[in-house]
């Protein structure tokens, strides 16, 4: 376990900080105080914020960029070369695949699922996640399929199955998701 490069942080014992993934990978740089729990690894090559907070079991993969004030829940997946911005709260088993961007004051609810492969082993796709902009919730089990955008401060409700972009500003519910207007107790920014 390589230490991370920052200050008044708690890393458990079992968790791995500075996963080597390949010869010339570099440490993770971690700012201050942060909290990262068992069984959490975070690979070389990735930078992170300060109040960076883990729940046990998160992995954090190579070529990922991450905020201040992020939280990344328990058993939650990010698979690199992905981009998070600040104040961004990812709940218990959230994945979060490559090539995915990540606004500011972002809540992701318990197994969300976003998607980078538009033709899982069938053809040849470039990989390609969401991009999740500003101010943006979205409700346990939720799926996002590649490619889609997600406007500012949009809701996306649980369960919902996101195939198309949803403008900003606008509740996306049902399987495929539907967009509705946001109703008034749903506008506004998240305070994460």
């Amino acid at each position: 376990m390589t230490e991370p490069q920052s200050q008044d942080r708690s890393v458990h014992a079992d968790a791995t900080v500075g996963y080597a993934y390949s010869e010339d990978s570099t440490d993770p740089i971690i700012g201050d105080d942060a909290t990262i729990r068992s069984g959490t690894v975070i690979y070389d090559d990735v930078t992170i914020g300060d109040g960076f907070s883990t729940g046990h079991g998160a992995l954090v993969r190579e070529e990922t960029s991450i905020g201040d004030e992020v939280v990344v829940g328990t058993n939650a997946v990010i698979d690199g070369q992905t981009t998070i911005g600040s104040h961004v709260s990812m709940q218990t088993n959230v994945y979060v695949p490559t090539n995915t961007t990540i606004g500011e004051r972002v809540f992701i609810g318990p197994s969300a699922t976003f998607t980078n492969d538009r033709y899982p082993i069938r053809r040849s796709f470039e990989l390609e996640g969401p991009t999740i902009e500003d101010d943006v919730s979205i409700g346990a089990n939720a799926t996002l399929l590649p490619g889609v955008t997600v406007g500012e401060g949009s809701f996306v409700a649980a369960g919902a199955v996101v195939i198309d972009d949803v403008p900003p500003g606008t509740l996306a519910v049902g399987a495929p998701a539907e967009h509705r207007p946001l109703p008034e107790s749903l506008k506004g920014g998240n305070d994460i």
